[in-house]
């Protein structure tokens, strides 16, 4: 990102004053296996990646919060009695149900003069709404001296801007990633009990690949809901026999006992994925702790594998990306990435094997789909964080 460039333009929209703007990032991630287990109280494995949202912000006197980016042609002017409107389906929602958090935590705001600019494909599934959010979140914690708010307050009020403001059911996966996210590490979550650790994410030899299928999809508007609502159902079947609130609480082994006490078979699928899913990150953190990363690209493969026939939530371009990817000798693994229907992949590729790959996976893709795919070498980043300018 050209700072400079960024000061200019705050400059510009805002003008200058005594009090500089100050200067926030909060990344991206990729999830590297673990996909709809999250709302279900499973287990996940994402990382934070180096793409994602730069914040300039500098408070004002004029009670007003003035939001741009230099993403998206939209901006406005919104008075602090009204920040708790959402503005019709404008990106500017993200940052109002943040500002909509500290309300109604009796926190009072003031008004702010904000430009957000980021370098994460639109609609990629690479976590861009979090990615926003939480760099809202972060500043504000720290221009309005709430102290009292730690990480996780950060993360957990993130959540529910976007299920209670935006109106999307997703899980707290994305925003702990980008708030938790460590160099070089991934994050093995348990979004039951929100325990985690770190888990080391040194690949030798090897590259994470994004490939962005340029297949856009609104979640709010896909059928993400649905599948958070089948979910739901297959609990309420299993709870005849075990006590329980979400499908993360059962392991494999007693799904496949009482998996027929679920009457319908579209929900005992999607109750599969979910349960098989929870057992293969289990595995993909041992073979990450044993160095096993041809092991963990197998697990990438049958993760894609179960939402493309289980869960159902993959489509032609992320088949035929995936698809094309694995075929390729030197791809240990490629699976879809975040919520699926349109979005990315992630493939593990071995260094001598990316040019290869890049050109390969593109040729294909194009052929089949008509669309050409967009290449990111990902580099394992740190999370959420107020960046120095010299």
């Amino acid at each position: 990102m050209n700072v400079t460039v960024l000061y200019d333009r705050f400059f510009e929209l805002y003008g200058k004053t005594e009090e500089m703007p100050r200067y926030f990032f909060a990344p991206g991630r990729v999830n590297l296996i673990g996909e709809h287990t999250d709302y279900n109280g499973g287990f996940v494995l994402p990382c934070a990646i180096q793409y994602g949202t730069y914040l300039l912000i500098r408070s004002n006197n004029d009670l007003i919060v003035r939001l741009a980016s230099t993403n998206m042609d939209f901006r406005t002017e919104i008075p602090l009695a009204e920040l708790s409107k959402k503005v019709n389906s404008q990106w500017v929602n993200y940052p109002l149900g943040i500002f909509d958090q500290f309300r109604q935590m009796n926190i009072p705001c003031t008004g702010f003069d904000m430009l957000y600019s980021g370098d994460i494909p639109n609609g990629a599934g690479l976590s861009s709404s979090a990615s926003i959010e939480m760099v809202t979140a972060f500043a504000l914690s720290v221009l309005l001296n709430a102290t009292h708010l730690d990480m996780l307050d950060l993360i957990k009020m993130s959540q529910r801007a976007e299920n209670e403001f935006i109106g999307l059911n997703c899980g707290i996966m994305d925003m702990f990633a980008v708030g938790m996210g460590k160099r070089d590490n991934a994050i093995f979550l348990n979004c039951l009990t929100l325990e985690y650790k770190r888990v080391s994410l040194v690949l030798d030899g090897f590259r994470l690949i994004i490939a962005n299928t340029h297949k856009q999809r609104g979640l709010a508007d896909s059928k993400y809901n649905e599948r958070v609502a089948e979910c739901q159902l297959a609990v309420t079947y299993l709870s005849h026999e075990m006590s329980i609130s979400k499908l993360g609480e059962i392991s494999f082994m007693q799904f496949y006992k009482m998996q027929e006490c679920i009457p319908d078979e579209l929900v005992r699928r999607r109750a599969r994925h979910v349960i098989s899913e929870n057992q293969r990150v289990l595995n993909a953190v041992s073979c990450l702790l044993k160095g096993d990363i041809l092991q963990f690209g197998s697990l990438m493969n049958a993760s894609h594998e179960s939402l493309r026939e289980n869960y159902e939530v993959t489509g032609i371009e992320l088949d035929t990306m995936a698809g094309a990817a694995q075929k390729i000798n030197g791809v240990v693994g490629s699976r879809m990435t975040g919520a699926g229907f349109g979005g990315c992949t992630v493939s593990l590729v071995r260094e001598d094997t990316v040019e290869k790959f890049i050109d390969q996976v593109g040729k294909e893709y194009h052929a089949k789909t008509g669309l050409r795919a967009d290449f990111y070498q990902t580099e394992v980043s740190d999370g959420v964080r107020e960046i120095e300018v010299v």
